[in-house]
């Protein structure tokens, strides 16, 4: 009996075991929330686990490419991720199928190949390859009935990449190590970016502001109020120099009749814009919403990934790594069909088709919502206010696409004083067309006003008149969104890259932000310096931009990855060498001794370049640990006799500049001090300021001054 016992228990837990050893298909996605979503979408059955990103890479503390064998990358499992990597292989054994669900991108591609190769031995489950746009329950049950394989093409253009990168890299920082300072670094496309905004911002600082003066005359009819300006006098158009020329002409012309010259009506007809593509939505990002490129792109995974809306966890948005405009049919059906039912008039009569722009990978569609009836007024409860605002502006920019063209009526009005012509425009809208679905994304074109009626020939009064004086703009700084498009214009990085860009040379402190403005530090000047002298046909746009369709072309079947990187390496190799013996060291500018004295030990302090700029250092080191900020320009207030540095406000540590003497002296500004540039009225400094009439000027800091640079002043230096 205790035999038969014992072999009916070894047969139940046989069967057991049998019963349990592959229980599900295991989904591999990237990221946890990813993974979350897509588990409540497939059920049982499906076992979905998160990857966290690459588990297998480069080593960051070698080149790790065999040059000697056709440059193949020496992979190795990731610090920290040998644990994980163990659980996916455990989980893939006891497994009936394993589906590799990362991003649908080059990255994805090569990440889901270096899991296959870490899984295959480990399981006799089959491994596919499956891909999606958008993260709803339609799209990923299609998905897992259709796996596909792993295109290795596309993993052979990552691998192209990433290879140039680390030959790059690691062969431009070892010349910065040497030549300027160590621990610094360069990177082949992020250079590239750099050289722009250093070459914008010599064009900033070359600029000459030319004044010149503008005059205004308000007038009126019964209650109704209204503004022209002065576009004609004597027959041309006015050249204002200064004020006594703006005076002279009112002077003139102040007594005249002021009489309605002519009446004109112009209709326009605006059209929708298509779909977000990654650029254009960190464009609007920036321009609407005042976000950065890295918070974009934050915020928009989170709303790709999933959101708890109510007791369902939805994806909202479409793919947000996409260069395309293009709409699926479905996505068409949809948004059509909702808008028929909510705004059946200003739905276009014929689905509208937006035409990809040229060079665009077009692997995905354009960045919409995955439900059009996921208003954002039915989500907004669900959702931070930046999530909110975010998805609100891809559900507009997304249905406003498929509606009728806005229309708008411009009223141009002329009204003469002696011999002075006057003009005003209004505009109103007339048809709302697309506009009936726009909050957040507002145009210039939908500006309103109003006229009273006028006849021509009709006498007004002239309530008053308004000199303005302006300085001539010269080229902007780059902002996030400028930067943005630019490097879409020149074909330079793609939609995955333009974030991690600006986000990269920020963090090496190559460039800050002023006023949303992307400004090049003193070091970032000095390492394009370097980097464009010794290696300009590297960091250039044509190479970046060539680089990148050789890797539409290796994804294609059209190149050969590694015979690409051999035509590059040898001649690059070779410019190397020589820079190494060749470069003139410029370390000296950075350890500069300075007539000051450190007040706890007597040794002289040395100016210092650190993280964050210069700093002043005492010479006794590591003795003494003395540090202070550099003075940036004397005190201006009356006795004091303290010195301006950089400070950091607590908590969000943005930068101000206060005096040394504080708490005795009380002086800040939000303004940075000018290098010697002093106001020739007061003697107080120059600081350079930033607004939407002037753009960048110069002007003093003391309040009771009304200072502002001219080129009058340039001249007279």
């Amino acid at each position: 009996m205790a035999t038969s016992k014992k072999t009916s228990t070894s047969k139940k837990t046989s069967t057991s075991k049998k019963a349990t050893k592959k229980r599900s298909t295991l989904v591999i996605v990237e990221s946890p929330a990813k993974a979350h979503t897509i588990e409540k979408y497939l059920g049982t059955g499906y076992t979905v686990k998160a990857s966290m990103g690459h588990l297998i890479d480069l080593p960051k503390s070698r080149m790790a490419i065999d040059i000697e064998n056709d440059f193949q990358p020496e992979y190795i499992t990731v610090r920290g991720r040998a644990k994980l990597l163990k659980e996916l292989q455990k989980d893939a054994k006891n497994s009936t199928e394993v589906l590799l669900a990362s991003d649908n991108d080059r990255e994805g591609e090569a990440i889901a190949w270096h899991l296959r190769n870490a899984l295959q031995d480990k399981t006799d489950a089959k491994i596919s390859r499956i891909v999606f746009n958008e993260i709803t329950p339609p799209a990923i049950k299609a998905a897992v009935k259709n796996p596909g394989d792993i295109e290795e093409d596309k993993v052979n253009a990552q691998k192209a990449r990433r290879v140039l990168d680390r030959l790059v890299g690691y062969n431009l920082s070892p010349i910065l190590w040497k030549k300027v300072k160590n621990g610094l670094s360069a990177g082949r496309v992020q250079s590239v970016a750099l050289r722009i905004i250093c070459e914008r911002e010599k064009e900033v600082e070359d600029f000459i502001p030319t004044e010149y003066w503008t005059l205004d005359a308000d007038f009126s009819k019964g209650k109704t109020k209204f503004s022209g300006q002065l576009v004609l006098y004597k027959g041309e158009k006015p050249e204002l120099k200064n004020e006594k020329e703006v005076n002279e002409i009112i002077e003139k012309i102040k007594s005249s009749d002021c009489i309605v010259k002519g009446i004109k009506y112009t209709d326009k007809s605006v059209k929708p814009r298509p779909p977000f593509t990654t650029s254009t939505l960190q464009q609007a990002a920036a321009n609407r919403l005042g976000f950065t490129s890295r918070k974009t792109m934050q915020i928009a995974q989170q709303l790709y990934e999933g959101v708890n809306i109510g007791s369902n966890r939805v994806g909202l948005i479409t793919y947000m790594r996409t260069d395309s405009v293009r709409i699926s049919q479905t996505a068409l059906d949809d948004v059509r069909d909702w808008l028929s039912k909510n705004f059946p008039n200003e739905l276009s009569p014929e689905p509208i088709h937006y035409s990809v722009g040229k060079g665009a990978q077009d692997a995905h569609e354009g960045i919409r919502p995955t439900y059009t009836s996921y208003t954002p007024d039915s989500v907004k409860e669900y959702l931070s206010r930046d999530q909110l605002r975010l998805y609100t502006i891809v559900w507009e920019r997304f249905v406003s696409s498929q509606m009728t063209n806005a229309k708008t009526r411009t009223t141009s009005l002329e009204i003469t004083a002696g011999d002075a012509v006057f003009r005003l425009s209004v505009s109103k809208i007339i048809e709302k067309g697309f506009y009936s679905v726009i909050k957040l994304l507002s145009s210039k074109e939908e500006v309103t006003g109003n006229l009273p009626s006028l006849k021509e020939g009709e006498k007004i009064q002239a309530e008053s008149f308004h000199p303005d004086q302006h300085f001539t703009q010269g080229p902007a700084r780059y902002t996030d969104a400028s930067i943005v498009k630019t490097l879409e214009e020149k074909g330079i990085g793609r939609p995955s890259t333009y974030a991690p860009i600006i986000s990269v040379l920020l963090d090496r402190y190559y460039v800050t932000r002023s006023n949303k403005q992307l400004v090049p530090t003193q070091l970032g000047r000095i390492i394009n310096k370097i980097l464009i002298e010794a290696f300009p046909t590297v960091i250039s746009e044509g190479f970046t931009a060539d680089f990148e369709t050789n890797l539409d072309k290796v994804e294609n079947h059209e190149l050969v990855w590694n015979e690409m990187i051999g035509d590059f390496y040898s001649p690059f190799k070779k410019r190397v060498d020589e820079v190494l013996e060749t470069q003139e060291s410029m370390k000296g500018i950075f350890d500069e001794p300075t007539e000051q004295v450190c007040e706890k030990c007597g040794k002289p302090m040395v100016k210092k370049l650190g993280r964050f700029g210069f700093f002043l250092a005492c010479s006794g080191f590591p003795e003494c640990h003395n540090t202070k900020a550099i003075p940036l320009a004397k005190c201006p207030v009356p006795g004091c006799t303290g010195d301006i540095v950089v400070r950091k406000a607590k908590g969000r540590g943005k930068e101000f500049y206060g005096c040394t003497n504080y708490p005795t002296c009380s002086f800040i500004s939000h303004f940075k001090p000018l290098p010697d540039q002093y106001c020739p009225k007061c003697g107080w400094f120059l600081v350079e300021k930033f607004d939407k009439k002037n753009g960048s000027y110069k002007a003093c800091i003391n309040p009771d001054c009304d200072y502002l640079h001219s080129a009058e002043d340039e001249e007279g230096k």
